[in-house]
């Protein structure tokens, strides 16, 4: 498994290369920004066509995240629906499959400015969960500490062999994480944004997401 270990309020975590965040020691898979149904919903607005595969090739790497690392408890940070007719949209098959992964789980639903209220998907559905010295919310607060939030779908550019690489990132200091977006088509903010380095100190890393997981010093 590809994965990138640190600390967070005395809480050992790993940051997969996938994009979701692992807490060995409580058995919790933490990912955040699945907009499922994002296609449907580009498409009812009137928008270009997308690919309607999204929220397989989401549900498919969440599967295997969750074979590989056997958690019991899923929190899913906030939009996880592109909004709640998206969520209403899905089709029996996966809406099955979604119940599929939710079978033997805690599964906790965070609400996001996407999807603020509860979908009839099973789990529970919470505004924040306190797992001490953890808290899980989808938009970070000035002043938290030992917060995991998401909303933001940071990016980070390096330039390898002469060429620039944007990945999907992973941003931590000694007061939070904020997690990439796990699900496909959902783009990205470049960590060099003012609204995250707002957020993070100076001295923050920048996880990039992929087959090997490299921490950088966050570009500003």
């Amino acid at each position: 498994m590809s994965h990138y270990a640190f600390t967070l309020a005395g809480a050992r975590l790993v940051a997969l290369g996938s994009g979701a965040l692992h807490w060995p020691d409580r058995r919790l898979l933490c990912v955040s920004d699945l907009h499922l149904g994002k296609s449907e919903r580009t498409a009812r607005r009137g928008g270009g066509t997308l690919p309607p595969y999204e929220t397989i090739d989401t549900l498919a790497r969440l599967d295997r995240d969750l074979a590989l690392t056997q958690a019991t408890t899923v929190v899913c940070l906030g939009d996880s629906f592109d909004d709640t007719e998206a969520a209403h949209a899905l089709d029996d098959k996966t809406r099955a499959w979604i119940a599929r992964l939710q079978a033997g789980r805690r599964w906790v639903w965070i609400e996001g400015n996407h999807d603020p209220g509860p979908v009839d998907m099973g789990g529970s559905h919470l505004n924040a969960l306190p797992a001490p010295p953890l808290t899980f919310r989808h938009i970070a607060r000035t002043g938290a500490s030992g917060e995991v939030s998401g909303h933001y779908h940071p990016k980070a550019r390096i330039s390898a062999g002469g060429r620039t690489v944007t990945r999907r990132a992973f941003l931590l200091d000694s007061d939070r994480l904020i997690l990439p977006a796990y699900g496909t088509y959902t783009g990205g903010l470049h960590s060099s944004d003012a609204a995250l380095t707002g957020l993070m100190r100076p001295e923050a890393l920048a996880i990039l997401t992929g087959e090997t997981p490299r921490p950088i010093p966050m570009p500003r």
